[in-house]
């Protein structure tokens, strides 16, 4: 007893609520959640961990999970919608079986059940304007007034909502509200609309409807269609559960139990789809699925993989608390997965030209390189030495600091895999520029160590000049400069100007030349890349994913350190 005790302790507090749910045998025993996405734009981070909460409770309790497209407003929607976010659960590795539907689907049962609304005297038709509806809603501290049209009968909002449906009446002219109470002290029982008119074609249903069912309806209803048990939104709906509650409670419709839990914002982003969407629409970034983006689309595209994004969302969890996230921690759980799976391989994003004047020069030698030392099964592949190198402009300083370890005049360095070499001259243009640097290898250093003892501190990578493949290399750094750019009075001036850096013919070693849409490298000291969609047979584009530092992981570490010392002079 006390050990489960202990287990009930350390699950979040939704899971406690779905426990004492079973224990008391509510919903005979079931579990069953739901995924409620609006068709009006691609989703981000934080629509992944509210699809990674819902589909990993329904695993974990046997149960079953429904995907389900919440399509009220045709103005917004489209296919193209429908389809990315579908194909975005999917590669999130969740799977909805038959279980997909859409609020489309239920808009003539929507209808019948606001048709007995009225006649159970709970709904009426309203002629004020969105203005006016505004204006007797009251205040926080001042209750509302009644519409004049409060108190039709019954016979008269039947006929005036069906002539709604019919199409007699102009956008905005008359909406149906539900009749609650204008003096409640939660503003959203005090008559909202449940119905309003569009005369827009929809997505899926065309021009059959003009008037079209608002969330807070829809959302509980179609809960109560499909048997959801455990319906879990977001905290900005916790004010709107009573008016959940009194849908299917005046309708006598079965109950499922809406649950709030905290979102979760993520630094150096905004999660807000208006936001977004402006972003595309400005041409700021190259469009929903654009690497900068946090959206599923674009962080797909960027090189994150499904696992760490599930991680990331475990990490995180759930609370009642909204808070900001880290992006170090999204970035974290990234490494934390490629480091066992990316495929190590050498690439030089700006060259410097380095020529082994001592090694002849028809000469080229295939040496062994690992290719993920965290996975042995990885096995080897062979890289090409020459007489001709490239290595990184960052590598090689003319009048080095003290604590500068790699190339420099008369400085003996290592390349990774291959041989000892030592700098014998540097070769300037007319305006003083570097050139190329000369070197001398020592033979006898192959495999990159030396049969005599000698210590280099310095590891070079490298790429053979004679065998490179060349290839664009897009680097990416946080859209925004400022930590919370939806704080800022106008978002788009946090816009960070260097958040993409491009680098043409970047010299990498010839085994990329085969590289695939979906794979994972690890150009050694640089950072994780995938190859970009924009790649053809004629030219390799590579985004980097994230660079090796992790920033996060240097933070728990320093923050451990810092616990322990406190807990020593306890």
């Amino acid at each position: 007893m006390e050990k489960k005790r202990e287990a009930q302790k350390s699950k979040d507090f939704i899971r406690q609520i779905i426990d004492r749910d079973l224990d008391t045998g509510k919903y005979g025993g079931r579990v069953h959640t739901r995924f409620p996405p609006e068709p009006n734009g691609y989703l981000h981070i934080g629509h992944a961990t509210t699809i990674c909460l819902n589909f990993s409770i329904a695993q974990e309790y046997g149960g079953l999970c429904n995907l389900r497209f919440d399509d009220t407003n045709p103005t917004k929607e489209s296919e193209e919608y429908v389809r990315a976010i579908q194909e975005d659960v999917r590669w999130l590795g969740f799977d909805w079986g038959d279980r997909m539907y859409f609020a489309s689907d239920y808009f003539e049962k929507l209808y019948e059940y606001a048709m007995e609304l009225i006649k159970r005297g709970k709904a009426y038709v309203c002629d004020l304007s969105a203005e006016e509806i505004r204006q007797y809603r009251g205040t926080l501290t001042e209750p509302g007034r009644e519409s004049p049209y409060r108190n039709r009968s019954v016979e008269e909002n039947l006929r005036l909502f069906q002539e709604m449906r019919q199409g007699k009446y102009r956008d905005g002219e008359k909406v149906l509200r539900a009749k609650i109470d204008m003096a409640s002290p939660n503003l959203n029982m005090r008559d909202p609309v449940i119905y309003r008119i569009m005369h827009v074609p929809h997505y899926r249903t065309g021009e059959k409807w003009c008037i079209y069912p608002m969330y807070d309806y829809t959302h509980c209803m179609s809960d109560s269609f499909e048997g959801i048990t455990h319906s879990l939104c977001t905290l900005e709906f916790e004010n709107h559960r009573p008016l959940y509650d009194w849908f299917l409670d005046e309708l006598e419709l079965y109950h499922p139990q809406q649950i709030e839990f905290a979102r979760k914002n993520l630094s150096y982003t905004v999660m807000s789809k208006r936001k977004l969407g402006i972003l595309v629409e400005k041409k700021i970034v190259r469009g929903w699925d654009d690497p900068r983006m946090p959206t599923i689309a674009g962080l797909r595209r960027r090189g994150y993989t499904p696992e760490s994004i599930r991680m990331f969302s475990e990490k995180v969890g759930v609370s009642k608390r909204e808070n900001t996230v880290e992006y170090a921690l999204l970035e974290h759980c990234l490494r934390e997965d490629l480091n066992k799976r990316a495929k190590r391989v050498m690439g030089v994003l700006r060259p410097l030209r380095v020529v082994i004047t001592n090694y002849p020069e028809d000469k080229e030698e295939w040496l062994e390189a690992i290719n993920n030392p965290e996975d042995p099964s990885s096995g080897v592949r062979e890289i090409p030495f020459s007489r001709e190198l490239y290595i990184e402009q960052s590598d090689f300083m003319e009048d080095p600091p003290k604590k500068f370890f790699r190339l420099a005049p008369g400085r003996e360095v290592r390349l990774r895999y291959g041989y000892y070499i030592t700098c014998q001259e540097v070769v300037k243009d007319e305006a003083g520029n570097i050139q190329e640097v000369r070197c001398t290898y020592d033979p006898q250093t192959r495999g990159g160590d030396s049969p005599d003892g000698r210590k280099v501190k310095g590891t070079l990578h490298w790429v053979s000049a004679r065998h490179a493949v060349f290839a664009e290399v897009r680097l990416y750094e946080h859209l925004f400069i400022k930590e919370n750019p939806e704080e800022e009075e106008d978002f788009l001036s946090a816009v960070n100007p260097d958040s993409l850096v491009v680098l043409k013919s970047c010299p990498l070693e010839p085994s990329l030349s085969e590289a695939k849409l979906g794979e994972y490298y690890q150009f050694e000291r640089l950072g994780y890349f995938v190859l970009d969609p924009d790649s053809t047979e004629n030219g390799l584009v590579f985004n980097r994913t994230a660079t090796l530092r992790d920033t996060w992981a240097k933070l728990q570490k320093q923050a451990k350190g810092r616990n322990t010392k406190k807990s020593s002079k306890l």
